[in-house]
């Protein structure tokens, strides 16, 4: 058994954007998943990307934004849904709303999620 508290949790950051590193390679032995919580702030977005080898599900806790997919599509998104993004589909973020954006994101296999980031605290 592996328990964290919230002391052990890793915060990555770009500008709006920060990712709770709850359970990741920086804190857990875990070779199966990555969890995050992820706070984008109103105005700030998460550029498209995708994961090669990793499928990736969001559940939205709160606020309300666009999901920005392949060949330039968006989606809404909002608190109370979730979504699934096959390995190597094409995600991101932009918060549209008038509040921070709040969701988890598990990623399979687990992902250092270092790189995609400006700023790491510990």
């Amino acid at each position: 058994m592996e328990f964290f508290d919230t002391s052990d949790f890793v915060k990555l950051s770009n500008p709006g954007v920060v990712s709770e590193q709850l359970i990741s390679p920086h804190i857990s032995r875990s070779e199966r998943l990555t969890i995050t919580r992820v706070t984008v702030e109103p105005g700030a977005s998460q550029a498209r990307h995708s994961h090669e080898v990793s499928e990736q599900v969001w559940v939205a806790l709160s606020g309300s934004g666009e999901l920005l997919i392949a060949n330039d599509e968006v989606r809404p998104f909002e608190a109370g849904q979730a979504v699934r993004f096959e390995d190597d589909d094409v995600h991101g973020f932009e918060n549209t709303g008038l509040e921070s954006f709040v969701y988890l994101a598990v990623t399979a296999p687990p992902i250092n999620f270092d790189n995609a980031y400006e700023t790491k605290s510990d």
